[in-house]
């Protein structure tokens, strides 16, 4: 279980960095070639960017604005070059259309099936879709590329997985946890013996109690940190400390709404940046929040390590019948740049939708609360009170918008 896909997890931090950074040039010079590119960084010079720092100073692509994108300039918002030729073209709700590359393994996912435990002589039960959206084949592909032998079951079915689990005896699963534990249920329930002794889990929460259950039926579950657009991110380890990012994956952690990378241990928006040339992700923001773990893991892999899910960053709200986003209080705290992290806590004072814009800032006065709430109306177009804490008071849990109305 311990020993690594390849000697790449075990490599000297620094060495990673400095590669993934020097594929950045060329793979931005790669992406402009495609007109969606070039419109969305604009006037940049990709051999200029070279560092972190100047990659934080392209703009980021919020994975929502996709379908919109798609829809004006189909199939794939001019971000493919359409030159490239792909094996498969799917759907995920949005719509959202991506596209699989001809290569082995293309979603990258056999090095967390690898951390996971499963080996060439695993029988792998999937029970991630086939129809229209790649969760299949993202850990088909993966656990082929191991050498398992895989059932493309897809979810559903009940009574035949059941007898796919008598007959054939797969020892391993993918698909979301709680389906592995239907699939449990109703095979002890049918007097069936499972030989499911190791699963890879994604695409729902995995809370510490179905973790234990898992655990206590024999099962040795790991989570996986997986997209439609860009495939394997990050997966959890031996050491159960994190979820470690993916090979040829650059990670930032991001404030909501904003462009800006946020210290390691502050919680924000995941932000991905993929060497994949066959088709390039360029600070693409998925919506979800997460933090880096600060060090390495136990378990001898030396790349980040991100918390895993913590929640969605979009956090749009309805107040008084006008959307309220992220980046509205991000450019907020911009005109303010003495500010430290702001929360808009939305609440109901009778029938009347209310505002309080909660401050970190050292400085406390009444001329400062006056500004930001003279900034927030004209930002919003919506009135409100100001709420001046101390710096590091807000909760971090990557929240810009609190709405508390439904509580």
């Amino acid at each position: 279980m311990d020993h690594h896909f390849d000697t790449r997890e075990s490599r000297d931090p620094r060495q990673r960095e400095l590669d993934l950074l020097g594929h950045l040039p060329g793979l931005i010079a790669k992406a402009l070639k495609a007109p969606g590119w070039r419109k969305h960084l604009g006037d940049v010079d990709a051999a200029a960017i070279a560092t972190r720092a100047d990659l934080a100073r392209l703009p980021v692509l919020r994975k929502s604005d996709l379908p919109a994108l798609q829809k004006a300039t189909p199939p794939f918002g001019g971000l493919i070059d359409p030159v490239e030729r792909f094996g498969r073209l799917f759907t995920s709700p949005g719509p959202i259309y991506e596209a699989e590359a001809r290569q082995e393994d293309p979603w990258h996912a056999a090095r967390g099936l690898h951390a996971a435990g499963f080996r060439s002589s695993d029988l792998v039960l999937n029970t991630f879709s086939y129809h229209l959206t790649p969760g299949g084949f993202v850990l088909d592909g993966g656990a082929r590329a191991l050498g398992c032998a895989v059932i493309p079951a897809g979810p559903g079915n009940i009574e035949q997985q059941i007898e796919l689990i008598r007959h054939l005896h797969p020892t391993a699963y993918t698909g979301t946890p709680d389906f592995l534990k239907i699939l449990l249920d109703a095979a002890a329930a049918s007097g069936v013996e499972s030989m499911i002794r190791r699963a890879a889990v994604s695409g729902a929460a995995f809370p510490a109690s179905l973790q234990d259950e898992i655990r206590e039926r024999g099962v040795d579950a790991y989570q996986l940190y997986a997209t439609a657009d860009v495939g394997v991110i990050a997966y959890e380890t031996s050491a159960r400390a994190g979820m470690v990012v993916n090979e040829d994956v650059l990670v930032e952690i991001v404030r909501p709404g904003t462009n800006t990378p946020i210290p390691d241990g502050e919680v924000g928006e995941v932000v991905v940046t993929t060497t994949d040339t066959h088709h390039p992700w360029i600070r693409l923001a998925l919506g979800d929040l997460s933090a880096i773990v600060p060090g390495t893991s136990p378990c001898g892999r030396t790349n980040r390590r991100i918390r895993g899910w913590l929640g969605r960053a979009d956090q749009i709200t309805k107040v008084k019948g006008m959307f309220v986003r992220p980046e509205l209080i991000a450019e907020v705290g911009r005109r303010h740049p003495g500010i430290g992290r702001l929360r808009l806590v939305v609440g109901r004072s009778g029938e009347v939708d209310t505002m309080v814009l909660r401050a970190e800032s050292a400085e406390k006065d009444r001329t400062l609360e006056a500004a930001l709430a003279d900034t927030l109306r004209a930002v919003t177009k919506l009135s409100g009170t100001v709420e001046i804490i101390g710096p590091g008071d807000l909760p971090n849990d990557g929240k810009v918008i609190e709405d508390t109305r439904s509580v």
